[in-house]
């Protein structure tokens, strides 16, 4: 991939995910596998006046972002470690850049999901805090990646492939990059206008027979902020509200784990069944992590029209235009969410087919596509 690529990409992350001003300390998350990423950061972040801080592990050993070998050799006091310079950092940095950067992203599928859920309880510390900082606007985080040859091969791309379609998701090949993401916010706020005071929310489809409400909860306008490539509108849904039913149209993986098929029946918020085609009993004990595992903590629609198909990565794939999706698990508090949990595992489902999102009675959505106040 050419310099260039890499440099807009670090540009973008630099000037408009985190807007990274003179003495702000960057941590930098990555593996060996991002380098020319990472290089190129740490030099837009000097440039800028920032103070970078790398911290890069060979594939599978970065917390965070492919944590297989730790959790293959840790004893159960190692963890319940939490790993003391992403605590530091979390505590106190201005802002931190994480690259997932996985050469190998079915290294935990194999591992012991007590482990899992043990080890993300322990971590969930770091995690509240970059909730809880970011909402008060003292943290400045973005979550992104660069192409691998695991990531292309989940998508069922050659390297070459998937590295274009990674830097057309993420709009490198704008002339003005930062402008171009500055500019999505102003098509998106239209969707959110209109769900400002609402309140029952109905999705019908081959797939969904649910209902949830927004009431005095606050939709957030994804531009590249948090997540880059970016595309969606999202909220965290009132607790107790969620009924029904959805099966979710494409695999839902978390740590590395693909469950296939999953269903899941809601009733009064609450998840009281679930079922899935593959990895059933993964997806049962991700449930029972902690008392707001069972509960949503976000409900989100799609606009990436850019990401057309399903690779795998649920940083690009829950942007997929014509999708919504739900997390199980901690809520953004800037939503006005209130649901904590050591997950956030997010899973989506296809609406671009006879199906409708209602909003109070009025039609809001239709077959992936907005049409509220035609």
């Amino acid at each position: 991939m050419s310099d260039l690529r890499v440099q807009k990409f670090a540009k973008i992350l630099v000037e408009h995910s985190t807007r990274i001003e003179p003495g702000d300390r960057v941590l930098i998350e990555g593996t060996t596998a991002a380098e020319p990423l990472v290089r190129e950061l740490y030099i837009q972040v000097l440039e800028k006046g920032g103070h970078p801080h790398p911290m890069i592990g060979f594939p599978g050993m970065v917390p965070f972002v492919q944590e297989d070998m730790y959790l293959t050799y840790a004893s159960d006091t190692q963890l319940d470690f939490i790993p003391t310079f992403y605590k530091i950092a979390y505590d106190q940095f201005e802002s931190r850049i994480r690259i997932h950067s996985a050469t190998n992203t079915r290294g935990a599928s194999s591992l012991d999901p007590v482990k899992a859920q043990r080890r993300g309880r322990a971590i969930s510390t770091i995690t509240e805090a970059q909730m809880r900082r970011g909402a008060e606007g003292r943290f400045k985080w973005v979550t992104t990646l660069y192409p691998t040859d695991g990531y292309a091969q989940d998508a069922g791309m050659s390297l070459k492939d998937y590295e274009d379609f990674v830097f057309r998701a993420v709009h490198t090949h704008e002339e003005d990059p930062v402008a171009y993401w500055n500019s999505t916010a102003a098509r998106q706020q239209k969707a959110i206008d209109f769900l400002v005071g609402k309140d029952l929310v109905t999705l019908r489809g081959p797939n969904v027979d649910l209902t949830l409400s927004i009431k005095g909860r606050k939709f957030m306008n994804s531009t590249g902020i948090n997540n880059m490539p970016d595309g969606e509108i999202f909220t965290g849904p009132v607790e107790d509200s969620v009924n029904g039913w959805v099966k979710f149209t494409y695999p839902a993986i978390y740590g590395g784990v693909a469950v296939e098929g999953a269903e899941l029946t809601f009733n009064r918020g609450r998840v009281e069944r679930a079922k899935a085609e593959k990895n059933q009993d993964y997806l049962i004990k991700m449930l029972e992590s902690d008392d707001g595992s069972r509960y949503l903590g976000e409900f989100a629609i799609g606009t990436n029209s850019d990401i057309d198909r399903f690779t795998g990565n649920i940083l690009f794939d829950e942007k997929i235009g014509g999708t919504f999706h739900m997390a199980l698990g901690a809520g953004y508090p800037e939503t006005g969410s209130h649901n904590k949990s050591a997950i956030h595992w997010d899973m989506i489902c296809d609406m671009r087919t006879d199906s409708e999102i209602h909003v109070d009675g009025e039609l809001f959505y239709k077959n992936g596509e907005f049409v509220f106040g035609k």
